[in-house]
C-alpha cells in the first residue's frame, strides 16, 4: 500500500514496530532503520543496484529479519518543489515494490539529505573514501529522520 500522506502512513502502521529508510539513487540503495519506539533513525548498508527483482528482494529480506512495519522512501523533488524523472523513477519504484508487500510505503523530501549527510561525515573527519562508502544510507538515515520527528508531531 503506498500512503500519499504521512497521516495516512502514521494510521496504517502497527504500534512499536520499526521503519526503514530508503536514499534510492541510480547505483545503489542506501536502508536505515528505526528503533521500535521510531525516536532514531540509524544508518544500516547500502545496497549495490542491480536489477529491480534483485534490488526488491535485498529490502524486503531486510523487512523481514528487522521486522520493518513501513517504509519511508526519500522523493528526490528538484529544488523549486517540482517532480522531475527521478521522482517518477522512485514513484515506480515504489508502485512495484508494492506489488510485492503488504508494508505501507511513504514519500519522504528529501531535498539536501545528502548534503547534510556529507556535513556530518565531514564533521566527523571521515576520509574521502569511507565518505563513498557510507553517504547512501547516511543520507537514507537522514530521510527516515525526518519522518519520524514528523510521525512524533502527529
Amino acid at each position: 500500500m503506498i500512503c500519499d500522506t504521512v497521516e495516512e502512513f502514521a494510521a496504517a502502521l502497527p504500534p512499536f514496530s520499526a521503519l526503514a529508510g530508503l536514499d534510492l539513487g541510480d547505483k545503489t540503495i542506501g536502508v536505515a532503520v528505526s528503533d521500535r519506539m521510531r525516536g532514531v533513525a540509524t544508518p544500516l548498508e547500502t545496497i549495490r543496484r542491480k536489477k529491480f527483482g534483485l534490488d526488491a528482494s535485498a529490502l524486503l529480506a531486510i523487512v523481514e529479519q528487522r521486522e520493518i512495519a513501513g517504509i519511508v522512501l526519500g522523493l528526490p523533488r528538484n529544488m523549486d518543489g517540482s517532480e522531475g524523472p527521478r521522482c517518477q523513477s522512485t514513484r515506480a519504484f515504489a508502485r512495484n515494490l508494492s506489488r510485492l508487500t503488504e508494508v505501507p510505503i511513504t514519500f519522504w523530501d528529501e531535498r539536501l539529505s545528502t548534503v547534510a549527510a556529507e556535513k556530518a561525515l565531514l564533521e566527523a573527519d571521515t576520509t574521502r573514501k569511507r565518505r563513498s562508502e557510507v553517504i547512501d544510507h547516511v543520507a537514507a538515515a537522514y530521510i527516515l529522520q525526518g519522518a519520524l520527528d514528523r510521525l512524533r508531531n502527529l
